[in-house]
């Protein structure tokens, strides 16, 4: 299918692994051009590079911002509202809010500064980014906003609720901003996904198991196989979360505004 990318230019971010790179992968492939982005600029050199060798003569580049750090993100927004490069693509036209931390941790060991560092990170990078992209968009009379979010946003977890909290927030500012883009062509969405095995959940899980003493796969397979509440009964892989970006990306899912779709592997209320 022909998703109609090649004259849109996407910025998505916290993408130089996981799930931000393979939603970079799925719009390359459709023929879009990016600007991903890291913490840092030797992550964002290697990712760029990575997504050149996999794609010869496409358009990428990078911009490092940490956004954990308002400065940081001042910068890169100042950068991304420059980006009418001499390639006739124009500014950003998708706009995808990635980026995100998670951690496992009980409820009374997380002080302030840690939840201002979720807020930071998870919340007020999609606030930062649509402010500075979205008028632009509706000035152009087309755009999109996708926001990866998570069903932890709907049912939070007990050991992780900074992050459910925040993902929470970030479907209801999804929400909101879908209601400022009435009778245009920009549409605003987030997709919520279940457990996928993104790099930096594998990096919890080898951590896990060197405290336990297991190897990672075994833990891994415990951990999903534990899990009773997806019809999936495996972890979902990046692109499965990419592909259904992609399709919100592309003019051909113009009548999807304001949702909040799951890619969570059929999340169950109840064991059956």
């Amino acid at each position: 299918m022909d998703l109609r990318l090649s004259t849109e230019r996407a910025f998505i971010s916290g993408s130089t692994q996981g799930i931000g790179f393979a939603i970079a992968q799925a719009l390359l492939r459709e023929g879009a051009a990016v600007v991903i982005n890291g913490r840092t600029e030797e992550r964002v050199r290697t990712a760029v590079g990575r997504l050149l060798d996999e794609f010869p003569g496409a358009s990428v580049e990078g911009v490092a911002a940490d956004f954990a750090v308002p400065a940081e993100v001042d910068r890169l927004t100042d950068q991304l509202g420059r980006l009418d490069a001499p390639d006739g693509l124009g500014p950003v036209g998708i706009l995808v809010n990635n980026v995100g931390l998670f951690d496992l941790a009980p409820f009374d060991g997380i002080d302030d500064d840690e939840w201002m560092r979720y807020l930071q990170v998870n919340l007020m990078s999609g606030v930062r980014l649509s402010r500075a992209l979205l008028p632009r968009m509706l000035e152009r009379g087309r755009g999109r906003i996708v926001f990866v979010g998570s069903e932890s946003g709907v049912n939070v977890p007990a050991d992780m609720i900074p992050y459910g909290v925040t993902k929470a927030a970030m479907i209801a500012l999804a929400n909101g901003l879908a209601k400022l883009t009435r009778g245009s062509e920009v549409t605003v969405n987030t997709v919520l996904g279940g457990p996928t095995y993104s790099d930096g959940v594998a990096a919890t899980v080898e951590g896990l198991a060197a405290l336990q003493g297991l190897a990672a796969a075994d833990l891994k397979a415990a951990i999903i196989g534990g899990n009773r509440t997806s019809l999936l009964e495996r972890f979902i892989d990046p692109d499965e979360i990419a592909n259904l970006v992609a399709y919100l990306a592309s003019p051909l899912s113009s009548a999807t505004n304001g949702a909040a779709l799951r890619a969570d592997g059929g999340v169950l209320t109840a064991i059956l």
